[in-house]
Order: C-alpha cells, then structure tokens, then sequence
C-alpha cells in the first residue's frame, strides 16, 4: 500500500511537472515571438508579452480551440507556474531598484516633484475613479453595493505599473535621468499608497475593515522602511564589501546571499499588505549605489529575468484574463469614457503637479506619459474587484481595454517628447 502510494505520488508530480514544462515553453516562444513583432511596431517588449498572454488565454486560444487549450492550461495544478510568476515580478524590481541613480533625489526640487507627482498622481484619477463609478452604478453594477463599486474604480484609476514602467524605462536609457528617477519614484511611491488603499478597500468591503489595523499597518511600513535606510543599507554594503567582484563576475556565494535578502524582504512586505514586490524593490534601492555591484548583477542574473522569468509572468496573468465582448454601443460609451477619465486623471494630475513643482512643459509630458503606464498591475487589481463580487463582468472588461491602452500610449509618447529634452532614443536596445 505505501509503495503504490509513493508511485502515485511520483506519478503526479510527473504530470504536473510535464504540464509545467509545456506550459513554460509555449509561453517563452510566444513571448518572444510577440516581443519581436511589438518592438517592430515601436512598443516595448513588455507590450508584446501582455498580448500574447491574452492571446493564448481563453479570450482567444481558448476560444479556438478550447479542448486544445483545457488540456495544456487546465489539465495540472498551476501553481508552480504561478510562483514562478512571481518569483519573476519580484526579481525584476529589484532590478527595476538597482538599475536608478536615486541620488537625484538630494535636490530639493526633485524632493518636491516627486512628492507632488506622487499625491497628484493618486488624487486626481482616484477622484474621477469615484465619480464615475457613482455615476455610472445604476447602469452597469446594478445588484452591487455602490460605494464598494466606487472605490474599487477609483483604486483601479489610481495605479501605476511600476515593474513594465521600469522596463520601459530601462529600454529608452532613462534609468539614470532626472525625469527617470523622479517617475520612478513617483510610481513607486504612488504604487505603495495604492496597494494600500487597495488592502483597506477590500478590508471595508469584506467586513473587516477597522481603524486601529489601518493605522497599525501604516505605521508597519513606515518602520519597514526606516529600518531599511537605516540599518538594512549598512548591513548590505558590509556584507557586499566582504566579496571580492567585478563589474563581470559575481561570487555564487554573493548571489545567493543577495537572493536570500530580496526573498525575506518580499515576505516582510507580503506580510505587511503591501505586496512582496515593494520588498524586492526596496532591497535594490538600498543598493543602487554600489556601481560594480550593479554591472556583476546585470551582466549575471538580468537575462535569465528577462528572457525566463518575465515572460511566465506576463503571460501567466493574461491566460487568468478573459476579455469578454462589449455587446451595445451603450456599453462601448462607458468604455470611451472610462479609458478617457482614467487617463485624464493620471496623465493632467501628474502633468499639472510636475508644472507646479518647478519642470519645464516638456520634462512634464514625458513624466505624465510614464506615469500613465498601468499594465498588468491594474488586472491584479481588477482581478481582486471581481473575485469579491464588486466588478461586474462586462465593467472587467473595461478595465482591461484600459489597462492596455494606458500602456501602449507609453512608448509613442516617449518617441515624440523625448527628444525635445535633449534625450536621444537608443536604437536596437532590448528590453
């Protein structure tokens, strides 16, 4: 009995990984396939990797071929596929940390744009967020609670993708920039406030919301981070300093190390409600500086993120989307207007508040146009509104079109406004 309970065992472990396997493959070919023909088009890879992942979920594979697609994508347990997502995410902003030159932020002014980009950069699309999903109840969340709806749809306006944004910005050269690091850490802090409004959001509308945990997990991060600056950066750069490297060899034992750091900081940070990206994010901002350290990494470790890693992540969150079908000219009227006061709010609130901290028209544009990425971090938010019931499915769709659109506007728009701050487009850089 418990030698066919072993072999059972190994059998199932078999499948699952022989389902893994297939799964990975198709996805790292259809990744890069749909890398290659976007950055034909002028779009980063990322917006290739987006698309194929819908292509190949059910909202078209599925669809074409849904016996085809049952058996590759639903057969085994997909969960070793899903952490490898994961995994990628959080590896990717550490890189995204390590990759930006944050000593442009002991400028004031800088300071000052950055903390006026961030509130503006919530405030204004939150508030159209609000009111259009008051407005728009009666017609499309009929059934649902209103004020859930409403803050679920300002949440979702509020976001931006940090992960595709510091990959974009990785493939036009503005890691080490002023816009770029002011975006950047716009983007990041507008995501930390959004991923928070997000988990008291769900809180309320589980039941379980309360003051005294909402205060309590503010103050957790703020600990989380000052700890961080003040006594994890120093424990870093000792432990970094006892390795002998170069900007082209990295010791395993380094790497390994360095791996171990990012994965408990994304626990910390999973734990905190923040989300573990923000803790493999925060752990490659500690190191920025440590230039050698930086070029080892990348010359090391980024292309097996790029090409692995990345790639089962935005395709594996596609093949969990399913774009349903606006059916009346009624719903694809909801759909403009939201596309359009969600980019209004995140594009003029982060281009007004740059102006008013001090940057010239055109460095404004470019820093609203970034911070108007939202990608695949807006469907992790659509996502957990529609698994608690409070968007609806025809409203889901909406805000995947949007998520989309805000994206591929990205790289069109850094095209046509770089150049008018003095930045050239690198050419044939790979993303």
């Amino acid at each position: 009995m418990a030698i066919d309970s072993v072999q059972g065992g190994v059998q199932t472990t078999e499948q699952v990984l022989f389902f893994t396997l297939v799964q990975v493959a198709i996805i790292i070919i259809a990744a890069r396939v749909a890398g290659y023909l976007a950055r034909r088009v002028g779009q980063p890879r990322a917006v290739g990797e987006i698309v194929a992942g819908l292509l190949l979920g059910p909202s078209l594979f599925g669809v074409l071929a849904p016996e085809t697609f049952q058996l590759i994508f639903r057969t085994a347990d997909t969960t070793p596929i899903s952490i490898m997502s994961q995994i990628g995410l959080i590896m990717l902003m550490f890189q995204v940390g390590l990759e930006f030159d944050f000593s442009q932020l002991k400028s004031r002014q800088n300071q000052r744009a950055v903390g006026l980009i961030s509130v503006m950069g919530i405030a204004a699309p939150f508030t159209l967020g609000l009111a259009f999903g008051y407005g728009s109840a009666p017609h499309l969340a009929s059934g649902i609670s209103a004020s859930a709806y409403a803050l679920f749809m300002a949440t979702a306006f509020s976001i931006t993708a940090v992960p595709i944004l510091g990959r974009i910005m990785m493939e036009f050269d503005l890691t080490r920039t002023r816009i770029g690091v002011i975006a950047i850490s716009s983007a990041a802090v507008n995501d930390a406030v959004g991923w928070t409004l997000l988990a008291f959001i769900s809180a309320a509308v589980t039941a379980h919301f309360s003051i005294t945990g909402m205060l309590a997990q503010v103050g957790s991060l703020l600990l989380y981070v000052i700890v961080c600056w003040s006594v994890v950066r120093q424990a870093l750069r000792f432990i970094v300093r006892r390795f002998e490297f170069n900007h082209q060899a990295l010791p395993q034992d380094l790497m390994a190390t360095l791996l171990v750091i990012v994965f408990t900081s994304a626990m910390l940070t999973s734990k905190l409600g923040i989300f573990a990206i923000f803790g493999g994010f925060m752990m490659g901002v500690l190191l920025h500086d440590q230039h050698e350290l930086v070029e080892a990494w990348k010359h090391k470790v980024a292309d097996l993120v790029t090409v692995f890693f990345l790639p089962i992540f935005f395709t594996y969150t596609g093949l969990r989307t399913d774009v349903g079908g606006l059916e009346t000219a009624e719903l694809w009227f909801w759909c403009a207007a939201l596309v359009f006061l969600a980019v209004l709010g995140k594009f003029g609130g982060c281009y007004v508040a740059a102006r008013i901290s001090g940057l010239k028209r055109p460095e404004a544009r470019n820093i609203a146009i970034m911070m108007n990425t939202r990608a695949l971090m807006e469907l992790v938010v659509v996502n957990l509104g529609f698994e608690l019931g409070v968007i609806p499915p025809q409203v889901f769709t909406m805000l995947v079109l949007m998520a989309i659109a805000s994206t591929i506007m990205t790289a069109p728009g850094l095209r046509a406004w770089l150049p008018s701050i003095g930045h050239a487009i690198p050419a044939g850089r790979d993303a």
